[in-house]
């Protein structure tokens, strides 16, 4: 029985290729929402490599509101034979340690990440499909693994249990400075204060007073804490190096 075993698990063992990749207006992990879904006007747009870039690959995907990405931590990736049991979920603070497989951390065997998103646009441009996505909370140049339909009736469970994970709503009231994000484009706006309101800082490093950055596509958003309240202090221009075969969501 463990020599059948062993032979079962070695024909288990498989390479697997990105499909696609995603860009975002993410360069950097801080900021990028807990979640898929938290932040419904993020945008993403999925550009399929050469090999899949067929538009019968998509056929019939139109009738569907939602998919299911499956992605790559390829910044966070985990030596299968040194993983960890345990991790330190930032939610808890990072000083609660709850098993790996209790929690979505990217420091897992095997860095997959899964993602529920809205189907904004199906196109094909010069015989090529693109998907635009919303709610997607992945770095610009992830690695995408497969797409798959999301599936009402299957996939929502209105009776299930969410852990320690902090239900919805939960959010930080925001203020904008007079003028501060007067320079971003009036329809990203709204998606800066919304990311903001998730709190984005180290539930282990939130400090009155401490200015932090968050680059969001071409801008580094500045902000800080100020009397309980997150304040949108200002956006200047930022450069970034990440090209889609470095990057992935973190």
């Amino acid at each position: 029985m463990k020599e059948m075993h062993e032979g079962s698990r070695r024909r288990d063992i498989y390479e697997i290729e990105p499909i696609a990749y995603i860009h975002t207006d993410f360069k950097e992990k801080f900021g990028i929402p807990r979640q898929s879904g938290l932040v419904p006007e993020l945008r993403g747009r999925i550009e399929f490599l050469p090999a899949y870039s067929n538009p019968d690959a998509v056929r019939g995907l139109e009738e569907y509101s939602h998919l299911w990405l499956i992605w790559g931590f390829s910044e966070s990736r985990v030596d299968s034979a040194n993983w960890q049991p345990t991790v330190r979920p930032p939610r808890l603070g990072g000083s609660v340690r709850k098993g790996v497989f209790a929690t979505r951390s990217p420091y897992r065997p095997n860095s997959l990440g899964l993602s529920s998103v809205t189907i904004e646009d199906i196109q094909v441009e010069n015989g090529r499909p693109y998907i635009t996505v919303g709610g997607a909370d992945l770095l610009d140049g992830t690695p995408i693994y497969d797409i798959k339909p999301y599936i009402p009736s299957n996939d929502c469970h209105t009776d299930a249990l969410g852990g320690f994970s902090a239900p919805p709503g939960q959010m930080i009231d925001v203020s904008v400075q007079p003028g501060a994000l007067d320079a971003i484009p009036e329809d990203t706006r709204s998606a800066v204060v919304h990311l903001i309101e998730e709190d984005p800082r180290p539930a282990y490093d939130k400090r009155p007073g401490l200015e932090y950055g968050m680059l969001f596509g071409d801008w580094d958003i500045r902000f800080r804490e100020s009397s309980g309240t997150l304040e949108i202090t200002g956006a200047v221009p930022s450069v970034s190096d990440n090209t889609p075969e470095s990057n992935t969501a973190g």
